[in-house]
């Protein structure tokens, strides 16, 4: 559904919006698209809320006298510091994956736009009444054309990759008609697993990303954008699959690793089943918060399980963390790129064909053209996230360790 989304949202921006609604949602192409896409936001949320249904929450404890903002951070970030051995593999590759996808799914429709009005012989902005707008919509083509490579990477990827969880509990023998059954058996016993296909998306990514500031052409740009679709249905897949498998085996009576190591338990819901049975709009848990036992009697709960739902809730949670932290390190070297090589801050690095140098703000072609012979900004953020990408497939490949053959 994300590539769906994406699909869409891309198509819309090769439109000229402009045309079509004149300036009645807006006065250019992105404010239009910004409209339209709040509106569609407004609309999915106000869908999921009329459709889902919630049970209300009724804890046996008093809740009201200890919870509050102050108690569940503090019990995220204690979390956080003492996460499972794979749990913590799994936001630590997040973490570096998405230092390297931010500038991608950030900067990319402008990059592309810009590549082909620096270099393309012919390509003119002087005369746009909206030259952002006109960027926006050469580059959108290449993410409609990244958006149905993951659309079709998201359908077809989960039947050729073998799924983590079932990897050592076959319970069934597949038995192929003859016909087709050699090619059936040679496939299946090069089948990857997911893992491998999450450390092999890395790679591709990082292998396109690094050509970035080489890439003279719409068409070489298109080509490297639409190769990352493949990688970004992995990224939408692999970390939330291992997370779930994860959650689940953690709340499962008697948890332990490969390693002889057990997890640790965040909370205590041992008297769940105490309790008289919820009714199909109340549920009712009795989470003792292990702070709170220890303080109280001096006894630990760390080994006794807690609800499928806090767990589910609490590392998701900070696996979301280590998706958002690292944006706030890609803008930060982005930052710092754009005010290195934005053109005329450092003349020095734009000269011109006389070697001459290109010094203050110019508008129309000029704008283009002035950084032509000097590095583009962009390309050298999505330059340092192909190293990034490096590092997450690093990651994985530890990660790997962690799991039986």
């Amino acid at each position: 559904m994300i590539a769906v989304g994406h699909l869409i949202g891309y198509g819309a921006g090769t439109v000229d919006l402009l045309k079509v609604f004149g300036t009645a949602l807006g006065s250019s192409q992105f404010k239009q698209l910004t409209v339209i896409a709040a509106f569609s936001l407004l609309g999915t949320v106000a869908v999921t809320s009329y459709a889902v249904e919630e049970r209300v929450l009724i804890s046996v404890k008093d809740a009201d006298a200890r919870a509050g903002a102050f108690r569940m951070i503090s019990k995220i970030l204690k979390t956080t510091w003492h996460l499972p051995d794979r749990i913590q593999a799994i936001c630590w590759v997040q973490f570096w994956a998405w230092i390297g996808w931010f500038p991608f799914l950030f900067y990319s429709t402008t990059w592309v736009g810009e590549t082909y009005f620096r270099y393309s012989p012919g390509a003119s902005i002087a005369d746009s009444k909206d030259p952002l707008g006109d960027v926006g919509r050469v580059g959108s083509l290449s993410l409609v054309i990244f958006s149905i490579i993951t659309f079709l990477g998201s359908v077809i990827l989960p039947l050729v990759v073998r799924s983590p969880d079932n990897e050592k509990h076959r319970n069934f023998t597949p038995r192929p008609p003859a016909a087709i059954a050699p090619i059936v058996n040679i496939f299946m016993k090069h089948k990857p697993d997911l893992l491998t296909a999450w450390q092999l998306s890395h790679i591709i990514f990082a292998a396109s990303m690094v050509f970035a500031p080489f890439v003279r052409s719409l068409q070489m740009a298109t080509v490297l954008v639409s190769i990352c679709g493949i990688p970004w249905a992995v990224t939408c897949w692999a970390p939330f699959a291992f997370m779930g498998i994860e959650i689940n085996r953690l709340t499962a009576p008697n948890t332990i690793l490969a390693n002889g190591s057990s997890y640790r338990r965040i909370s205590n819901a041992a008297d769940d089943f105490s309790s008289p049975a919820p009714s199909p709009t109340f549920l009712r848990l009795n989470h003792l918060d292990r702070d709170m036992d220890d303080n109280n009697d001096g006894s630990s709960s760390s080994s006794q399980d807690s609800s499928t739902g806090e767990t589910a809730g609490i590392y998701l949670g900070i696996l979301n963390l280590f998706t958002t932290l690292p944006q706030f390190v890609g803008t930060f070297i982005s930052m710092i790129v754009f005010h290195i090589l934005e053109p005329g801050v450092h003349p020095e690095l734009h000269k011109g064909e006389d070697g001459s140098v290109i010094e203050g703000p110019q508008e129309g072609d000029s704008t283009m053209k002035k950084a032509a012979e000097g590095p583009n900004g962009i390309a050298v953020c999505l330059f340092i996230g192909a190293f990034c990408a490096g590092g997450a497939a690093y990651a994985t490949w530890s990660m790997k360790k962690m799991y039986p053959r």
